[in-house]
């Protein structure tokens, strides 16, 4: 028989768990893509962004060699993720990257399968990424499928399906994405400083991606540094509001 003493108790620690949530906001986490100058890197540091990426796609316009990432990751410091983005590797290049640049997670941007990220990722020793292209065509069940597929992944990337591989700047229909993946859920595609709030009040994401949006226009891989501080700036005042 449940007792007085035990219902009060429990009403004083949901109440002391809502209270605690509405104190303590959402955060939700910054990644900036696509970085292939020193400056870039170290402005991102500065604005507190909580990871950067790098691209290991050697056709994309934004890829960097290993002895640009090594010179671009020789002094990160602590609790700053950096990122490696692939797109169907050969084990060999995973093992070259990894073994010289200090990546702290890699990013599969191509057509690889559950098995073979999870292959890749145990030759790196790392955790992973998993990027999920949103067609016209796709359904919110499509997404669950995936998310169940893979589930070894440390989070879901959402980008919007473009032409070949790699983001294209533009977005997709957010609603498309069941609210019981916002805690997996990098929300990419076509952000900037101009559409970031209004995609995390809708989608709630653990964290947003953003390469094109913090660029300069007509100059893929060169960060606007303005356009990189709004779009920090922007989501901080999301998660405040």
């Amino acid at each position: 028989m449940e007792r007085p003493t035990d219902t009060m108790n429990d009403a004083s620690s949901q109440q002391s768990r809502a209270t605690h949530e509405r104190a303590v906001p959402h955060r939700t986490r910054i990644k900036l893509c696509g970085l292939s100058r020193q400056e870039d890197v170290a402005h991102a540091i500065d604005l507190g962004a909580d990871a950067f990426g790098l691209v290991f796609y050697p056709p994309s316009p934004r890829s960097v060699g290993v002895a640009d990432a090594v010179d671009l990751t020789h002094d990160i410091p602590p609790f700053v993720s950096v990122v490696g983005l692939f797109v169907n590797p050969a084990p060999d290049w995973i093992s070259e990257v990894t073994s010289n640049v200090p990546l702290t997670m890699l990013q599969f941007h191509g057509d690889e399968s559950p098995e073979e990220c999870e292959k890749l990722a145990n030759l790196a020793g790392l955790p992973w990424l998993r990027a999920i292209r949103i067609a016209a065509d796709t359904r919110q069940a499509d997404l669950v499928e995936s998310a169940l597929n893979y589930s070894s992944a440390s989070g879901l990337l959402l980008d919007a399906h473009v032409e070949g591989y790699g983001g294209g700047g533009k977005t997709f229909d957010w609603s498309l994405i069941p609210a019981e993946l916002g805690h997996r859920a990098v929300l990419s595609g076509g952000l900037n400083a101009q559409n970031v709030s209004d995609a995390i009040h809708r989608v709630r994401p653990f964290a947003v991606d953003v390469s094109s949006g913090i660029e300069v226009p007509g100059a893929r891989g060169v960060k606007d540094h303005a356009r990189m501080a709004a779009f920090v700036r922007t989501v901080r005042e999301a998660d405040a509001g």
